[in-house]
């Protein structure tokens, strides 16, 4: 798994511009299948709470909260 590519995949559905599976694979630069590999490991792993709007063509979060993959010094 690469975390950079989640993490961009998280900054993605946050400023709620994903487009769908294969316009994320394309940005991503992974396969289809593989951006279903990360929205299934953000669900399941990290309890983000995400769902797909096909009206607006974009996952979003359906609450408020923040997943961070950067270290960060206390």
């Amino acid at each position: 798994m690469n975390f950079r590519n989640l993490q961009q995949l998280v900054n993605l559905i946050h400023i709620g511009n994903t487009g769908n599976a294969k316009e994320i694979a394309n940005s991503l630069g992974v396969s289809e299948r593989m951006v279903y590999k990360y929205l299934d490991i953000l669900r399941s792993e990290f309890n983000v709470p995400l769902k797909y709007n096909k009206k607006i063509n974009t996952y979003y979060f359906t609450d408020d909260g923040s997943i961070d993959f950067h270290w960060k010094d206390e």
